[in-house]
């Protein structure tokens, strides 16, 4: 098992995995893959969560969701992932109140492989820490934050971070989109 999380500068691993992506009937599902990250052109940011039916990761998740367009705006894919099945993913989606309506895809990552080559699965309980990645449009990790399993993370902060990098310039501690670069 890795022990090391990928970071700046690495490759985002090739993937291909099931997601859930609408609640119609018959259409929940779909094959997600690395390749149609690569061949948009986008900016993508994934974030995981330790446990679909837990307490932390809905309000991170119906937050990610909240701020759906900004990522949109920003030309970013934005995906949510876990170690939970694709049909447990379907599950949470249509009981709890706060994910019904989700507007991006959740990654099941079962096999734990992406997970693991990530390195983010938790060793004992074999879960995936909270964690986010943002990915240029290269396919190039830019940015990495992981959280412990009991504390939530900060949406508005991802966002911040991914219009620093869409610059491509020196941004100063605390700057937000339309200030003055370095």
């Amino acid at each position: 098992m890795s022990t090391r999380v990928l970071s700046l500068g690495s490759k985002f691993p090739s993937f291909s995995k099931k997601a859930v992506v609408s609640i119609e009937v018959g259409k929940e599902f779909f094959e997600l893959n690395s390749d149609q990250l690569n061949e948009s052109g986008k900016w993508t940011v994934m974030f995981w969560w330790p446990k679909d039916f837990t307490f932390v990761c809905p309000t991170e998740i119906a937050e990610f969701n909240n701020h759906f367009q900004d990522f949109a705006d920003r030309d970013t894919t934005l995906i949510g992932a876990s170690t939970d099945s694709e049909f447990v993913h379907l599950a949470w989606r249509n009981n709890h109140p706060e994910l019904k309506g989700l507007r991006f895809p959740m990654l099941a990552d079962t096999s734990k492989s992406l997970a693991e080559e990530l390195g983010i699965l938790e060793e004992h309980e074999k879960i995936a820490y909270r964690a986010t990645f943002i990915i240029d449009p290269t396919g190039t990790i830019r940015w990495v934050s992981l959280y412990d399993l009991s504390v939530g993370r900060n949406v508005n902060e991802v966002i911040r971070v991914l219009d620093a990098l869409q610059t491509d310039e020196l941004t100063p501690c605390g700057w937000h989109k339309g200030d003055a670069t370095l």
